[in-house]
């Protein structure tokens, strides 16, 4: 449901008074401090992944017990990052993690409203 202009406005009023009276509050409630650990933590997996392929390199030469925990940090890295960088939403905001069946995509609206059109000329026979 869309807000109106005036109450975009006041909603607009409360964060400016709420940043001022409570940085770190606001910052806590806004999410940019959540961003910030899981686009660390991806980070960090990232280079943990550059090290676990050093460490599979290295594994050949010289034990195949090496190699085995350098795929195995890989793919803890590769987990890790995934996982952190899917709880940061593409506006920068923490995404909400999806509860229940997920919804359909804009391609299959855009059929339905096609199909329904269709109909809707058949009803009134402008259509054969």
């Amino acid at each position: 449901m869309a807000l109106s202009e005036q109450e975009r406005k006041l909603l607009e009023q409360l964060e400016a008074s709420l940043m001022a009276d409570d940085p770190k509050l606001a910052d806590r409630l806004s999410g940019s401090a959540e961003v910030r650990v899981h686009r660390r933590r991806a980070a960090l997996a990232g280079l943990s992944f550059v090290l676990g392929v050093a460490v599979l390199i290295a594994g050949v030469q010289v034990h195949p017990a090496v190699s085995v925990v350098g795929f195995l940090i890989m793919l803890g890295a590769a987990l890790l990052g995934i996982n952190s960088w899917q709880r940061v939403g593409d506006d920068g905001q923490p995404s909400k993690p999806q509860q229940g069946p997920p919804k359909s995509d804009p391609p299959t609206s855009d059929f339905m409203d096609r199909l329904e059109e269709r109909w809707r000329k058949r009803q009134q026979g402008g259509d054969n």
